[in-house]
């Protein structure tokens, strides 16, 4: 046989390095349904330094997954006669909260959750350091959009959910991070938690890195320690949680994206919602909030919101009906709406999720009563899956490899 010239070889060599390099470091799949698990699949390693293989115990920060789990609580204090959806949020927070260009209309965390506020991510919406407020980034004119009125266009927001945060501190006089074990994550008896506040040691060892597409570490290099800081310094670089204060700076603990949790416990939380608000005994919303959960309580209609992530220009058109921090798939009319990442024309509820390289889903057929959780690591977030604005990664974590 012949020998291939230098060139032919290098070639060869970079092709080999370009397709190994496309696929996920790790990835993991939960399938499930009402009464448990159907289906697990994991690959790949969850520290590469460590040679340490994956498994679907092990919790990984899932992303923007995080929103729905925080709409959870959030639904659990509307429950309780705590907060109230459609009350002004600004009273509540006892800082001013107006779009500049509509400063008659009240915003509520009805609009916050649904990602209706019109508030934008233009001025940030996470490097909020310890003993500063947010009031910084809401009194950037570039915080808003200016051309629509609350409650009237759809606008995926990160910033909306520090303040739904702050909402939630106000009201209770507690943490965040220490809200969120309590009225979601203790009863259901996970061991997630939200910036690695609250993780057992056991999950700290089992931390999953992320990383980006070219192997890069960007997220939880943990190698076995809890950091040092569980969320973002103050500016002389401390770390005294004594400077906390309720409400005055939501974005500590990323309930944007900075939950920590593995997909065999996110699969529970599905379940949760596939049993009406129920899971092994225990009642944590009422089958009435699980529906408001659902929606959707917008619909894209041609006109009236942005269908992809405005600093992800790539993928657009998988945001075209959302409920209260909840994703509906299959919604559109499959023109301008890329958004059946399963590609059976069926209805889902759940999120996704993309951070450092992450790209997660949990996804809830509540007709069938089946529902799947994954994540995937070391990959690009794009648009490369055959029938959907989702990646080709997204749809074979969908539907199994």
């Amino acid at each position: 046989m012949r020998m291939p010239t230098p060139l032919i070889a290098l070639i060869l060599a970079l092709s080999c390095g370009l397709a190994q390099a496309a696929e996920p470091v790790a990835r993991v799949r939960v399938a499930f349904d009402r009464n448990g698990e159907t289906a697990t699949q994991a690959e790949g390693l969850a520290d590469i330094a460590a040679n340490r293989a994956i498994g679907i115990d092990d919790p990984a920060r899932i992303a923007s997954i995080s929103k729905l789990v925080t709409a959870i609580a959030v639904l659990r204090l509307v429950e309780a006669g705590t907060l109230s959806l459609d009350e002004d949020v600004g009273e509540r927070l006892g800082m001013p909260l107006r779009n500049p260009a509509f400063p008659g209309t009240p915003i509520t965390l009805r609009m916050l959750l649904s990602h209706t506020s019109s508030l934008t991510d233009g001025a940030g919406y996470w490097d909020v350091p310890l003993g500063t407020g947010i009031e910084a980034l809401t009194a950037d004119p570039k915080a808003w959009d200016t051309g629509h009125a609350p409650g009237t266009y759809f606008r995926y927001t990160n910033l909306n959910f520090p303040l739904v945060a702050q909402v939630m501190e106000r009201a209770t006089g507690e943490r965040f991070d220490r809200l969120m074990r309590r009225l979601v994550l203790f009863p259901l008896k996970l061991d997630a938690c939200f910036n690695w506040s609250g993780c057992s040691d056991a999950a700290i060892r089992r931390a999953v890195v992320l990383y980006d597409a070219e192997r890069t570490p960007r997220k939880d290099d943990l190698r076995g320690q809890r950091p040092a800081c569980l969320v973002i310094a103050a500016r002389d670089g401390s770390c005294d949680l004594a400077q906390w204060t309720p409400g005055r700076n939501g974005a500590l603990y990323s309930p944007q994206g900075g939950l920590r949790i593995s997909v065999r416990d996110l699969a529970r939380i599905g379940r949760l919602l596939l049993n009406d608000g129920t899971l092994d005994g225990v009642r944590l919303l009422s089958p009435g909030s699980v529906r408001l959960l659902a929606g959707p309580a917008w619909t894209f209609d041609g006109g009236n919101g942005a269908i992809g992530e405005e600093d992800e220009p790539a993928r657009g058109g998988f945001f075209c009906a959302y409920g209260l921090a909840t994703q509906v798939l299959a919604s559109g009319d499959g023109s301008r709406c890329r958004d059946d990442l399963f590609g059976d024309g069926r209805r889902r509820i759940g999120h996704s999720g993309n951070a450092y390289g992450l790209l997660s889903g949990l996804w809830l057929d509540r007709a069938a009563g089946t529902g799947v959780a994954y994540f995937a690591t070391g990959v690009p977030n794009d648009s490369t899956g055959a029938h959907s604005a989702f990646s080709r990664v997204e749809e074979q974590s969908a539907a199994g490899w």
